[in-house]
């Protein structure tokens, strides 16, 4: 399995050749493991991003998947911190580069004809803006990482409870994410 290094090179060749303003932000040597979903690290572990491409639904087309996601999960951390690859001091900048990755994401997802997916991606953007909203750092790694490997294993009916739980503010959320994530990928 590809490591999330992998990932992130592959990333920061995709975002140089799109170009603009997002292609100047881009720099080396991004990375590391700090613990969070889609971190992975120099180790050779694979990110989320790898564990959803390995996955039966992103087999057709793995390695688009996993780029797509990578994308996806740096638009998220361009929002809340720290961005592993494109870098920026504005934080204005970094919202608005990070709502182009969003949107960069889910057209790939859109383009393989991923609707479930495109779906499972916009309720995690929206539960994760949720979650940072207030203040609730655990719970936005959870669904993250709950959506993502959903789109590389499948999701079902204890997805779809854990995700009413979040929305709702209920404490049961959490454990109830991490459940979901669990079951996906065995």
């Amino acid at each position: 399995m590809r490591s999330a290094r992998d990932g992130l090179d592959d990333l920061a060749l995709a975002l140089r050749a799109h170009g603009g303003t997002v292609a100047e932000l881009v720099q080396d040597g991004g990375g590391g493991g700090d613990g969070r979903p889609g971190a992975g690290g120099g180790d050779g572990r694979p990110g989320a991003a790898q564990l959803a491409a390995a996955g039966p639904r992103a087999t057709r087309a793995a390695s688009e998947y996993e780029l797509l996601l990578e994308m996806i999960l740096e638009g998220a951390r361009l929002h809340y911190g720290p961005a592993r690859v494109v870098r920026t001091d504005d934080p204005d900048l970094a919202l608005l580069v990070g709502d182009q990755l969003y949107a960069l994401g889910l057209e790939r997802l859109a383009a393989l004809g991923d609707l479930d997916a495109v779906a499972e991606l916009a309720d995690a953007i929206s539960l994760v803006a949720q979650a940072h909203a207030a203040g609730d750092r655990e719970l936005a790694e959870a669904v993250w990482e709950a959506a993502v490997m959903t789109v590389g294993w499948g999701g079902g009916e204890e997805l779809e409870e854990a995700k009413q739980l979040a929305r709702a503010g209920d404490s049961r959320a959490l454990e109830a994410l991490r459940s979901a994530s669990r079951a996906a990928a065995s």
